[in-house]
This record gives structure tokens, sequence and C-alpha cells, in this order.
């Protein structure tokens, strides 16, 4: 089966592959990975602290980094598109009711502490995450609890009816997998970094379903924070949290082509004009999400700054938990508030555009006659007055430390959006708190915020993976649990096979969002740029922002 293809403009134009030279590569004593003597170390600047390395339990561009070096997939994507290809599995198939999908999986791949990769292996996993115990523990499965519903025994409210049915291993090659019910993020959520594959001998091992909360955090098990296991290019060499570094290095018993470099660094440098500093003076190779207004520069310094197309939402979170926030017309109020136009000329990087809805024109569904929230600020006021919510004060809550693909200056983008709001009449008061261990939890797992900004950037081509992610259930980021119609409306549109019907399904559903509904308010789409140095060969830029560093090389020192 093969997924819907993004346009040209998104998977292939705007992506930039770094030709690999031998000029480029480190020597080193070794020639094992086709020909070419490489080796060095490639060091990375990361954005922000990583919550821990079991990818199940994560859900953001920052812990994902590493992990993605670490772990595989059953199925991946095409280097520098958002097309699926094989990954631990060389090939899937469905049966016509969309409900049983055979993998047939790649022979020799071992995991990094030398067992072997098999079907037992990729059931275990399947049944480990629906079998999870503790609330506290399901809580952190964010990606699980979108794809697949619910578990074995729901222990969270906010958990549905299982997808998930089965796992049957047919013999060493062959994992069959059965769903109650078809859903149209198949087969690209199998790509999903949170749905890697990992030793089932190391999670037993390290006790890796052990979540324990205390108040507003969460503790992990060894094998989330020390003992990560995968079948990827890279294995874990620790994360030294004095020197904010991640190391990682190179697996020589890979299945496929070796990396090029004998280690990956991850140096967590949150503050982005340190990065860039950082960048300048050699310390690192490469940087993440430029200042909109260094791009240029950069380039021009001879850098070379890859821009990855704009798949990808910036939104306004509202919490409903808010009683005066329940009311369509302050939601509404807010939405014509914001100058969002303006926004973008001032704030996001050159190539966005301004949000109407919650995914990008190049995915199916995207509804062009939705209703739009023009910048007017009377209209906004005339709306509070009406619903009685003069003089509303709200908590916004924003993430002062990391840059995100969609949101590349948190703190100018909440100055103007507050601006916005307290010209029409609304008190805000800023939150500012860390993005990991603050921000996340207090937003998506409290809900102690009336307002907040976040975003999203897709995994897979289906709008299951934008609307459906942030509105197919009652969420503590939105306060919305009540909201049972829009539930409904996009569970049914998800799970109509008909292309024709699922389309159109899928476009009403983005009508009702913004006219009837308005959980939260689309803001812009923006394309994140990856920068590296000049001498960096063989990166190449993905529309998803998940690059592997495999085929990389570095100057020799």
């Amino acid at each position: 089966m093969q997924a819907r293809r993004l346009k040209t403009a998104v998977a292939v134009a705007a992506v930039a592959v770094l030709a690999a030279g031998a000029a480029g590569c480190a020597e080193s004593d070794r020639d094992d990975s086709g020909g070419a003597k490489t080796g060095g170390t490639f060091i990375f600047a990361g954005a922000g602290d990583p919550k821990n390395f079991d990818p199940i339990f994560n859900d953001d561009g920052e812990t994902f980094r590493p992990v993605r070096q670490m772990y595989e997939t059953l199925v991946s994507h095409k280097p520098g598109t958002a097309d699926l290809e094989g990954g631990l599995a060389e090939s899937w198939e469905h049966d016509p009711t969309g409900k049983i999908w055979t993998f047939k999986l790649r022979k020799g791949v071992k995991f990094h502490d030398g067992t072997a990769f098999n079907a037992a292996a990729v059931c275990f996993n399947f049944d480990r995450w629906y079998n999870m115990k503790g609330a506290a523990a399901q809580s952190q499965m964010m990606y699980y609890a979108d794809v697949f519903g619910g578990f074995a025994k729901n222990e969270v409210e906010t958990a549905g009816e299982p997808v998930y049915n089965k796992c049957e291993a047919k013999d060493d090659g062959t994992a069959v997998l059965t769903l109650n019910q078809y859903k149209g993020a198949f087969p690209g959520a199998f790509a999903l970094t949170a749905l890697s594959i990992s030793s089932p001998d190391a999670l037993k091992k390290y006790d890796a379903d052990k979540v324990v909360q205390n108040g507003d955090s969460f503790e992990y098990s060894a094998y989330a924070n020390e003992h990560p296991v995968g079948t990827g290019p890279f294995t874990f060499g620790g994360w030294d949290k004095a020197k904010n570094e991640i190391v990682l290095n190179r697996n020589a018993d890979y299945w496929g082509e070796k990396a090029k470099v004998d280690k990956v660094i991850i140096k967590i440098i949150k503050d982005e004009s340190t990065r860039k500093q950082e960048l300048k003076a050699g310390t690192v190779h490469g940087i993440d999400f430029p200042a909109p207004a260094d791009r240029k520069a950069l380039a021009d310094e001879g850098y070379q700054v890859l821009n990855r197309p704009s798949f990808n939402i910036l939104y306004l979170g509202i919490n409903q938990k808010n009683p005066k926030l329940k009311d369509l017309r302050v939601r509404q109020a807010i939405a014509y508030a914001l100058n969002r136009q303006q926004l973008v000329q001032t704030k996001a990087p050159g190539g966005s555009s301004v949000a109407d809805q919650f995914l990008p024109d190049t995915v199916l569904g995207y509804a062009p006659d939705v209703q739009k929230y023009e910048h007017n600020p009377e209209k906004a006021k005339q709306l509070l007055k009406e619903a009685g919510a003069e003089g509303l004060t709200l908590n916004f809550y924003y993430p002062p430390d990391v840059t995100r693909p969609y949101m590349p200056n948190p703190q100018e983008i909440f100055t103007v959006l507050a601006n916005d709001l307290q010209a029409v009449g609304i008190k805000v008061n800023g939150v500012p708190r860390p993005w990991n261990g603050g921000f996340k939890d207090d937003v998506q797992q409290f809900g102690k915020h009336d307002l907040h900004i976040l975003g999203w950037t897709g995994d897979y081509n289906d709008p299951g993976n934008f609307v459906g992610t942030f509105f197919g259930r009652g969420k503590a980021e939105f306060g919305d649990q009540a909201m049972t119609e829009m539930f409904d409306a996009i569970a049914k549109a998800d799970a109509t096979v008909d292309e024709a019907a699922k389309k159109a399904a899928w476009e009403q559903v983005n009508r009702d969002i913004a006219a009837k509904w308005l959980p939260a308010i689309p803001v812009w789409h923006a394309p994140p740029a990856i920068v590296v140095t000049k001498d960096v060969k063989g990166l190449v830029a993905s529309p998803l922002t998940a690059e592997v560093f495999d085929t990389v090389t570095v100057p020799a020192k």
C-alpha cells in the first residue's frame, strides 16, 4: 500500500539534500561502509532537553531527535519526503476491511543488545502498549492514545475504545496485526517515532513500564533514562546532564548501510542566540530552527540553510475549563482580536502563511470555504459584551526556553498575541514555563492555563494526524471533554473508507471546527530551517523534521 503523496512543492522541491562527498569525510582506520573511509563526530545543537528515551512515552521533537537515531519503525519515509517505504518491515498489506495488516519483516536485524528482531518482538511491543497499566503511564502515551484509542483496561478518563485487537507472529518473518476497526491513520501511523520497536529483553530487564507521578512531574524507568535499546544506526552512549550532551555511537552491527560518522553528539543549547554563536565558533556543526531574521545572513556567510516545507501548524489553544471560555462567542472574540497577518509579516519565517484551519492545504480534507476570522477588534469587543465577558482576565502559558519548527520565537509570539488581546479589553497574565517538566505537563496533563501557544509538525499525510490528533478526543489542553459532537464527527470521517466520501467528511469537519466548535485558533504555517556548516555533507532535510544522521559526514580534524 502507498501513502497519499504530498504535493510536489511539499514533498520534493522545498527539501534540500547535501550531496555526500569524499572530500568532506574524516579519515579513520576503518573502511566498512561501502568503500569510503569515514569517521569523526557530528555535533548538533538541540534546542531543548529530551523527556526520556522510551519512544512510547514521548511526543516532542527534541526527544524524538535522539530517539530516531537509535530506533526504527515498521514503516519508514523515503529520505527527504513524506512518502512511505519499508522500515523494519520490507512490505505490508491489509485485507479489504483494513482491519488485518500483514508485515513481512527484514531478516538479519538485531537489537543493540544482540537479541534478534523478529515477529515475536514486534508483537511484544504492540501487546506492551495495549496492556500498559497505570494511569501515569497511560497518560504519557499521547501518540498511542491518538492512534489506538484505548487500552486493555483504561485507567485515564480520556482513553476511548481500543482500536488494537491482537498481534500474531505467524513465523519469525511475518507479523499479523488485527484491529477492531478501520482507521485512516494506517499505514502512515506505523511510521510514527513513538511506535518504534524496542528490545523485549531490555524492556523487561530495565522495568520499562514503570512510570511514577509525583505531583505535577513524572519519573521514568532505567530503560527510559539509561538503557534505551533499538535497532537503529546509532546506539546510546549516555546523557551527560552536567555537559548538556547526549552521546550516540555508531552501530557497527547495523543491518543496513552503516553510519558514516563514529559518533553523534547532541549538545543541548536552549538559547537561540547561543546556538548561532556556537555554530559560528565551530563548536557545533549544525543548528535547527534559526531565527527568521538570521536565515539570509547565515546563508550569505556560507552556511548551508535548508528550508523544509511548512508541513505544520501553530495554534492558540483555549482551555474551556474556564467557564467563560466555554462560550463560543468568547472564543470567537479571541479569534477576531488577533492580527495574525501582521504576526506572520513581522515574526514568522519567510514563506509563512496565515492558517485558517488546522492542517496544510496539501492534506486531504482541507476546506477552502471555512469561516475565516479577519482581524476585527470592534467585532471582538462586541462579542465579549454579548457574552458578558468584558474585563476578562486570562492566564496565558508559553515556553520561553525552546525553539520549535512551528514556533521559532515563543516569547515574541506571546508578546504580540497578548498585546492584541489586551487591545480589545482582555487582561493577560503571561506565565512562562520551561518546555519539559513545566509547560507541557501544565498544559497537556493538568490544564492549568486559560490560553497557550503550541503547534504540530505532521507525521504523515492524513487529516487524522492533524485534526484527529488535536480534537479527536477530549484533552486537558483544550478542556473540551464535553464536545462529543466534534469527537463523533472526527471518528466518522476517520473511519470512512471511500476516498471521495472521506474527503467530503473531513472538509465538513474543518468547516464545523471553524464555525461551530472553535476549540482553538490556527495561527500560521511556517517553513522551518536547518543549518549546517559548509563542510558537512550528506544531510537530508525532512519535511517532517525527522532527520537521521547516518548519512552525514564531517571534515577530518
